[in-house]
């Protein structure tokens, strides 16, 4: 089987920021990277729920709604994934830091009742923010790619 293009990537290398995976069939693929992989930090299972629920309904609400293909978060918890469609890395990352900034101001989760969730007990609306904060400066900084 061939390797995703996520495991082609050197981790060891990697640093917190906004990465372009590629595009394939005007579909861009995003690397929203929270966190150093590998380095035991890494983002609680309840805050990265309440990163998903937040950035996913903030982003299915902002100017590009329509070209919102997938948005959740990786498996290892060092960030998330965003698959965006014809929207190319200079505009996604603008994009994504207004989204973020925007998350911030929100002082709820959404869709946290049991009827909207599958774990609706696990949330941490803090976590999420102090994350979000964290990485929002990441860009904001040009410490990114």
């Amino acid at each position: 089987m061939d390797n995703i293009k996520s495991f082609e990537l050197d981790h060891d290398a990697m640093t917190p920021g906004f990465y372009c995976l590629g595009e394939a069939n005007g579909v861009y693929t995003y690397d929203m990277r929270f966190k150093y992989p590998n380095k035991g930090d890494y983002i609680s299972y309840a805050a990265l729920h309440s990163i998903e629920h937040l950035f996913a309904v903030v982003i299915r609400n902002s100017e590009i709604k329509d070209k919102v293909v997938y948005f959740g978060p990786m498996g290892c918890r060092t960030g998330c994934y965003l698959l965006l469609f014809g929207i190319e890395e200079q505009e996604a990352k603008r994009v994504t830091v207004e989204c973020l900034k925007r998350c911030l101001e929100l002082d709820y989760v959404p869709g946290t009742t049991q009827k909207e969730c599958g774990n609706y007990r696990e949330h941490d609306l803090e976590g999420a923010k102090k994350e979000i904060a964290s990485y929002l400066e990441v860009l904001l900084n040009n410490v990114s790619k």
